[in-house]
């Protein structure tokens, strides 16, 4: 059976904001579920770290992309739940259309350079 690749963490400037939003975009989720399901979607390849996650969260429910409650999870901890707003849909539009472009001006230079 073939061993799975260290996972990597998530670090380019504005990725992680952006896959936070889209996550949320199908429900609100806390923190450690946010993180779990970058996680799966990626098929186990990306990882996002507590210490990137959190300041994360806290930076785009400050710009009023995000909303938060508290609640309780599964595992009946205390957890803030996350939700997406109308001004996060709008930014999560504009990322995917910027990172369309650099995704493509990126594969252009591999393929020619």
């Amino acid at each position: 059976m073939p061993m799975k690749d260290t996972p990597q963490p998530v670090s380019a400037a504005g990725v992680l904001p952006m896959l936070i939003l889209r996550v949320l975009q199908s429900g609100s989720l806390h923190g450690y579920a946010i993180a779990q399901r970058i996680h799966l979607l990626s098929s186990e390849v990306l990882a996002v770290e507590e210490g990137l996650l959190y300041p994360t969260l806290q930076k785009i429910l400050r710009k009023g992309w995000v909303s938060a409650e508290w609640g309780t999870s599964e595992t009946n901890r205390k957890v803030r739940f996350y939700r997406l707003t109308p001004a996060g849909r709008a930014q999560l539009k504009s990322d995917l259309s910027s990172y369309g472009r650099v995704t493509e001006a990126i594969q252009e230079i591999l393929r020619t350079a």
